[in-house]
């Protein structure tokens, strides 16, 4: 019974779409229709503002770090307190408060990720910094932040199965940004956009063609 309440627990709080309200909110905007079209702090931050889009990103940090706390606190072993994690991701992903139209759920990720070994996760993200600094490419310094976690927890002598899960979640939100981006443009990456270094954005995530 605690695996199950744990689980629809994590689920549910993943399924709060802070980054839809926070578009409502402020803008009166669906956050989905606009800017990347996608349901995270990042087009929050690009469309709606750097205040709101850091509240949605510590929001949807939180949800991942929330549901492997509940599934701890359940007392669950830690297969379980993983499965809590991801429902968490899929919550976000496919929120049952919006129809199952939610985001990529990278943020919650790394919620899960920083609750389960924050120094590892903490390692990775300084690595993600510095692509985003030198790329202005969140989705890719994320993308190599996340693949570098996997071998942290193996430096700092962490499980297997952290290390597997680790994986799993680097290669689910990968394909997450790559269906995405193939639904965009049915050709592939947009060359417009930069495949490594933005064309569009500042690492601050401001339009270059606004300053």
């Amino acid at each position: 019974m605690n695996t199950v309440i744990a689980i629809i627990l994590g689920y549910l709080s993943g399924s709060i779409p802070s980054a839809y309200i926070a578009g409502r909110l402020k803008k009166r905007v669906d956050i989905r229709e606009v800017g990347g079209q996608n349901m995270g702090a990042l087009n929050v931050i690009r469309e709606i503002g750097w205040s709101a889009g850091f509240i949605v990103l510590f929001s949807d940090v939180g949800k991942g770090i929330l549901a492997v706390l509940i599934a701890r606190w359940l007392d669950l072993s830690l297969p379980w307190v993983l499965v809590a994690g991801f429902a968490a991701v899929a919550g976000h992903n496919w929120p049952i408060f919006l129809k199952f139209r939610g985001g990529k759920g990278g943020a919650t990720i790394m919620g899960v990720l920083l609750a389960l070994v924050p120094l590892e996760f903490m390692s990775g993200f300084v690595v993600t910094a510095i692509i985003v600094i030198i790329t202005s490419n969140p989705a890719l310094g994320m993308g190599i932040g996340l693949a570098f976690v996997p071998l942290f927890i193996w430096w700092y002598n962490g499980s297997g199965l952290l290390i597997g899960y680790s994986i799993f979640l680097a290669l689910f939100v990968t394909a997450r940004f790559i269906i995405s981006g193939l639904k965009k443009s049915p050709e592939g990456i947009d060359s417009k956009k930069g495949l490594i270094f933005s064309k569009e954005y500042h690492f601050w995530q401001v339009k270059k063609d606004q300053q």
